[in-house]
């Protein structure tokens, strides 16, 4: 592992730590206060600490190196876990959603002084998360999720410290319901996000915010090139895009198809970010098929049982 990601993998362990912290104070004070508002802000501190892990996961599993049974690796394991942790996140909420619901009908009377000073020492330690990882929140998306997410939590923070306080003053403990369906609506979002992307990519979808006639239309534009056809992009974990595709050229020559490859490669990398390529030059028989090749669903033969 590089020396930059030693130091962002500290990084985000001293924010895993912090935020491990947060949920445990924010559940156990939930309960002890018996404030709901406490309790969904511990359901969305969970699901950040989740994604900061996975953010410490990526770094980790990108070192594992690929084997004859894993080619690409353990990096789609990110992706697995997101889509468990969404699902289970996405209940949460409801069940959160729910009990706003029941606590609109009979409010129930919340400690707000223990509440507030709660919500207080999760704020401290958001604020102490999010200042470990700005640094690197600038130039690696990975860390930049993970420092949204713990932006995320402080503002969730700060809205139940100003309940806290309205509620300190006013005893109007319905606000306490309130701010709960507000936290599991945020929730809520969150967690349809991560479903949704998960499943785009256990789906091999092609990635978000990418369009395949303009990575199409980029390969057209390389010297040499004639056409291109049955052209992939999926997304291997959140950091790694692959492509596959045939290339039509005009020329025969073996050092002018080399500098082909290596142009498209250059450009796909420098315009795209798909540093994973495939790509199958003097596809002539291919000339006139689709951008998208059709695959057809057909059984395995095992080798020796053919008929």
């Amino acid at each position: 592992m590089t020396g930059i990601n030693s130091n962002i993998s500290r990084r985000l362990v001293f924010a895993i730590i912090l935020t491990a912290i947060t949920l445990a104070a924010e559940v156990v004070g939930g309960f002890w206060t018996n404030s709901l508002a406490l309790l969904s802000d511990a359901a969305h501190v969970f699901l950040d600490l989740f994604a900061l892990i996975l953010s410490l996961a990526a770094i980790k599993l990108s070192s594992i190196p690929a084997s004859e049974r894993h080619t690409f690796g353990f990096h789609r394991s990110e992706v697995f876990a997101s889509f468990i942790n969404g699902l289970t996140v996405f209940v949460m909420a409801l069940a959160i959603l729910y009990e706003s619901w029941i606590r609109f009908a009979a409010p129930e009377t919340v400690k707000s002084l223990p509440m507030l000073i709660v919500a207080v020492i999760g704020l401290v330690m958001n604020l102490l998360a999010a200042k470990a990882l700005h640094s690197h929140s600038l130039d690696d998306l990975n860390v930049k999720s993970a420092f949204l997410h713990v932006i995320g939590d402080a503002a969730a923070s700060v809205g139940v410290i100003v309940g806290g306080i309205i509620m300190y003053y006013t005893s109007w403990y319905l606000l306490d319901a309130l701010i709960s369906a507000a936290i599991g609506l945020l929730i809520l979002t969150g967690a349809g996000r991560v479903l949704r992307d998960s499943v785009h990519i256990l789906m091999e979808g092609t990635p978000r915010g990418l369009e395949l006639k303009d990575v199409a239309e980029a390969i057209r534009t390389v010297d040499g090139v004639q056409d291109v056809h049955h052209l992939n992009i999926w997304t291997v974990c959140s950091h790694i895009l692959s492509l596959s595709v045939h290339v039509d050229i005009d020329t025969d020559s073996e050092i002018d198809r080399t500098a082909i490859l290596h142009a498209i490669e250059y450009r796909l990398q420098e315009q795209f970010h798909i540093t994973h390529t495939t790509i199958q030059m003097e596809c002539r028989s291919c000339a006139n098929g689709p951008v998208i090749k059709e695959l057809n669903h057909q059984p395995r033969i095992a080798c020796g049982h053919r008929h």
